[in-house]
């Protein structure tokens, strides 16, 4: 498997970073600014990012109606992070960095402190399938475990998503259990310990 190296490593999550892989090609992952915004809105209209973030084939757009990115991204703080992705200065995904532990909406309800969670996502179909996905979680799973106070990492996809559950635990994820979030949503969520992610590592 091809590793990602990240340039200048860094415990300050909004703070622009690079990643660039075996072969070269090079990602760079940026804090969304509100510029992004009309970025983000196309890309919750695709029918694969809505259909990874519900089992309501329903909804119109990811997230939900009500979802908003003007306020998501005015609410950033050094708890509640989202990155713009790009591949040669091309927004090609998204990812959102939170302490469950800390943030103030309470999605994960009662975790224990010193976790990251991780949500990630690509928004045009045509830069899906090119190794990306993987190139970004190695990326952001290396930024978060950079602070050494961080022991372990979360990922919710669906329960029925059976496909993203394959990716993550190639990563080295290990399903933990299925939770329902906002009432609605049946997932399955993952956990990456970072003695786990450091054995892996090693053992490349």
């Amino acid at each position: 498997m091809e590793r990602a190296a990240m340039s200048e490593p860094n415990t300050q999550y909004w703070r622009l970073f690079h990643i660039e892989r075996d072969d070269g090609l090079i990602l760079t992952f940026r804090p969304a600014e509100m510029s992004d915004r009309a970025t983000l809105e196309v890309w919750d209209l695709q029918p694969d990012v809505i259909a990874a973030s519900s089992d309501n084939r329903d909804l119109a757009k990811a997230f939900g109606e009500d979802h908003d990115w003007a306020h998501e991204l005015s609410m950033q703080s050094d708890v509640c992070q989202y990155y713009v992705v790009e591949l040669d200065g091309r927004p090609v995904g998204a990812m959102q960095v939170i302490d469950p532990h800390l943030e103030p909406t309470h999605y994960w309800g009662d975790v224990e402190p010193n976790l990251r969670a991780l949500d990630i996502w690509i928004g045009d179909p045509a830069d899906r399938g090119l190794g990306l996905g993987e190139m970004m979680m190695w990326g952001m799973i290396e930024a978060c475990f950079e602070d050494a106070n961080v022991t372990a990492i979360l990922i919710d996809p669906l329960n029925s998503n059976t496909r993203a559950h394959a990716f993550y635990q190639r990563l080295g994820f290990k399903p933990v259990g299925r939770q329902v979030f906002n009432d609605e949503d049946d997932c399955l969520v993952h956990k990456l310990e970072r003695a786990d992610w450091r054995a892996q590592i090693q053992g490349d």
